[in-house]
């Protein structure tokens, strides 16, 4: 079976849902989960995906599935973005597999569904909606996870809860294939048209709250000050040297999502509450990381006299792609662009990880322009969008 997509009307999808949330330079995108943008833009998906000729099914997350009948090869990724984001991640994913939906309809198969997850971006934990589609953090709790403002999940998902039904129950895929930008340079910069994911990494992440005595920035003297800041700066420092023999040069770790109280010119900060998150492909170097972390806060908190209390544990284990899935992906991508693809794993993280406690999953990347995404000057060549594009459905067809 071939599998003809037609590149016009992708791009015109493509370039048409980033008009919701367009904002900044380029081609920016500003259309974070349950934001108004959000909500208008996946109400357009819904409409297209009615056109394509699937069943339009929201989730109680808010993730909204195009259900084609019968068994049938699950597509996407998701339509939210970062607070300033770009107009492929994740948008990307979703408007091809639209376009393989349509293809396969007009050539009279194979099944095809589509999904935009809710949340992946992360406004209220790690890829939330496929995290609660998957079972691994349930509804009820996932309810009391709250954004940097403090809305809680439960409240923002109520803004669609006319449009939720049930879960759609995983058992009616044969297996979930995810379209990506790279976010990284090594596509780029070889001039390779494509990536084909070995395995996705695992992920950690916390937040963690020191919290001394706020008072008087100009006669508090420096050895008698209990501030939350200079105790953050210092585990800061520790962790890098403690990480040194435990990690790899893959390994990565962030420190984000800094808020001080009072954060104010004159005053000794008395609470520091950030995030911590860490990614490898190794989860028993995922674990150890976490005892150095928090050996390191209770350390830095005990010298200081300040008290420490951690968030809850959010994170995902590493996960192996399909070799099925991963085979047609290859073959396909060796049939349309010849010597100019490579295998590769995602240093990001990506809903298809969360898929694959029930489903054989992969992932093809294209390449980012410079390596940018999470920023507004994100940016693919559409001859790389295409030919993308065109090794996706022919990975479909292969597969049927």
């Amino acid at each position: 079976m071939t599998l003809k997509p037609d590149p016009t009307r992708f791009l015109s999808n493509l370039h048409e849902l980033r008009q919701f949330g367009a904002a900044g330079v380029g081609k920016g995108v500003v259309r974070p989960a349950y934001s108004e943008a959000d909500i208008a833009a996946r109400a357009w998906l819904a409409a297209k995906f009615e056109d394509a000729g699937l069943k339009v099914h929201y989730d109680p997350m808010g993730s909204l599935f195009g259900l084609a009948e019968g068994p049938s090869i699950l597509l996407g990724s998701h339509s939210d973005s970062q607070p300033e984001g770009g107009w492929l991640d994740g948008a990307l994913g979703v408007i091809a597999a639209l376009e393989v939906a349509c293809a396969a309809r007009e050539a009279g198969g194979p099944a095809v569904s589509v999904v935009s997850f809710q949340d992946e971006e992360g406004r209220f934990g790690v890829t939330t909606g496929s995290t609660v589609w998957s079972g691994q953090l349930g509804l009820e709790k996932a309810d009391k996870l709250t954004d940097r403002d403090g809305i809680s999940l439960a409240e923002a998902r109520s803004t669609m809860a006319h449009l939720a039904g049930d879960f759609v129950d995983p058992a009616q895929f044969t297996g979930f294939i995810e379209m990506h930008i790279e976010q990284g340079p090594w596509l780029d910069q070889a001039g390779e048209a494509a990536g084909v994911v070995t395995d996705i990494v695992g992920i950690r992440d916390m937040r963690i709250t020191f919290e001394g005595e706020q008072n008087h920035a100009g006669t508090t003297p420096m050895h008698l000050r209990r501030d939350a800041f200079q105790a953050l700066g210092a585990f800061n420092a520790l962790i890098a040297e403690r990480f040194q023999n435990v990690v790899t040069p893959q390994t990565v770790w962030t420190i984000g999502h800094v808020k001080l109280h009072p954060d104010a010119h004159s005053i000794v900060p008395g609470t520091a509450t950030f995030s911590m998150q860490w990614r490898d492909g190794d989860g028993d170097r995922l674990r150890r990381m976490e005892e150095i972390i928090r050996a390191t806060a209770h350390e830095v908190a005990e010298a200081r006299g300040l008290a420490l209390s951690f968030g809850p544990m959010l994170g995902l284990e590493p996960v192996a792609m399909d070799a099925k899935l991963r085979t047609a992906l290859e073959a396909s991508a060796e049939n349309c662009a010849p010597g100019s693809w490579r295998k590769m794993p995602s240093g990001a993280l990506h809903d298809a990880t969360n898929l694959a406690q029930y489903l054989p999953v992969a992932m093809l990347f294209v390449p980012s322009i410079n390596g940018i995404s999470h920023a507004f000057e994100e940016d693919t060549n559409e001859a790389d969008l295409v030919k993308g594009l065109e090794v996706l459905a022919g990975a479909v067809a292969r597969l049927s």
